[in-house]
């Protein structure tokens, strides 16, 4: 790999400053006048810049900027950040906050969804907005950095408060988009809950702005493992040797970074370009994670796919390469109904002591079933404790077989019946 596409108009800007983050920051595409200043648009793209930008707000780092092929109808990088006339027709299925995660934000900036994990998100400033975000009703409205103090210590108490939590996501915005002191400090005061165990950084600065990932914030960070990172790349174009040293300088400092694409129509909606991601991702040390199905936000429906197109990709990865670049397919579910994987089905049939699978070939075999039913289960010591038990859902028929679930108010427990 070359370094990033520098084009023209960013040829001669001295690598001193072209590899200070800070000066890319200030130096960002926000405005019409920016993109034609630096790519000399068609009339067209610019009239679709104008009709977007009445309703959201964009910004482009020159690093990702320079990434961009403006002539090119299949750029990926151009789809995702230069704003276009699609972005102004809302659809009838489009909605402003399709999670719900308002509704499930018992504090400011704070999202409690599944019961041992929640989201705080710590700013609505992103280095780049992207074309496809899911939280556009909120991220880049103003150009406040932080959560407000009182908010984040209400988030915190209520996160003390809970002793379920064990998994905190740190998201925004983007919370590197912070200084080193501030997203440092934050880190700190979760770390010090006690039953916090593990603390992730939802982040897309290695890959649209790399020069963020700097020696100093992996120094201060390291110091509260276990520390893992979710990344967002969608296109193997955005894997640059930039890009590469970020994750690595991560991964060096102990982080282990996962990658959480976005199926995205004329982006990445192909089984070859998935996979080309994927197994490059594993060279620069990045586990692919998720693969979403694209959200229903207002104003990005163009970019939606059929289910069936991640379906065949999925079905395109699943042996035909290693396991470690197959992600999980899944689709947030609207109304806050939370992920659900989405895979090709592989189960063909079963009766009580064979069921009938196949493979990634189309071979088909049957696998004989046990006779024998004992488990280790209630016999475990970590059966009983209670922060481990399955409290919602069907997992918990397993365990509590007189359970019947029935669709009632949220946050309501299981009817059951019998003693």
């Amino acid at each position: 790999m070359e370094n990033s596409r520098r084009n023209g108009f960013y040829k001669d800007v001295p690598d001193s400053d072209w590899d200070d983050w800070g000066w890319q920051l200030k130096n960002r595409l926000t405005s019409v006048q920016d993109v034609v200043r630096v790519f000399n648009p068609s009339a067209q793209v610019v009239e679709g810049m104008k009709a977007a930008l009445k309703h959201f707000r964009m910004s482009i780092t020159p690093y990702y900027a320079s990434l961009i092929d403006i002539d090119s109808p299949y750029c990926p990088v151009k789809a995702q950040a230069i704003p276009s006339a699609q972005e102004s027709q809302f659809l009838d299925e489009d909605i402003a906050d399709p999670l719900e995660e308002d509704r499930d934000s018992p504090a400011p900036g704070l999202t409690h969804r599944y019961p041992d994990r929640v989201l705080l998100m710590v700013t609505d400033i992103c280095s780049m907005y992207c074309r496809h975000c899911t939280r556009r009703r909120v991220v880049g409205h103003k150009e406040d950095t932080s959560l407000d103090p009182h908010h984040l210590t209400q988030a915190l108490d209520y996160i003390r408060n809970h002793k379920q939590i064990r998994d905190v996501i740190i998201s925004g915005g983007d919370p590197l988009s912070l200084s080193d002191k501030e997203i440092e400090r934050i880190v700190a005061q979760v770390r010090a809950i006690p039953h916090v165990e593990i603390i992730r950084i939802g982040t897309r600065m290695p890959v649209v702005l790399p020069m963020r990932i700097t020696p100093e914030l992996v120094t201060g960070l390291r110091k509260y493992h276990p520390l893992y990172i979710d990344t967002h790349f969608n296109h193997a174009r955005e894997i640059t040797p930039e890009s590469s040293r970020a994750c690595q300088a991560l991964a060096d400092g102990g982080f282990p970074v996962f990658n959480q694409s976005v199926l995205l129509r004329q982006v990445n909606d192909c089984p070859h370009v998935i996979k080309e991601l994927n197994q490059k991702l594993l060279t620069i040390r990045v586990r692919p994670y998720y693969l979403y199905q694209c959200d229903l936000s207002r104003g990005i429906g163009h970019f939606r796919t059929s289910l069936g197109r991640g379906i065949q990709i999925m079905e395109a990865l699943r042996g035909h390469t290693s396991g470690l670049a197959v992600p999980t397919f899944v689709v947030d579910l609207p109304g806050g109904a939370g992920k659900v994987p989405v895979m090709p089905n592989y189960k063909i049939s079963e009766s009580d002591d064979r069921v009938v699978l196949r493979n990634y070939e189309g071979a088909i075999t049957v696998y004989m079933e046990p006779h024998r039913w004992e488990n280790v289960c209630g016999h475990d010591p970590a059966c009983e404790k209670e922060r481990y038990w399955t409290k919602r859902g069907p997992g918990m028929l397993m365990t509590k077989p007189k359970t019947v679930l029935e669709p009632r108010k949220r946050n309501i427990g299981p009817r059951i019946v019998g003693k």
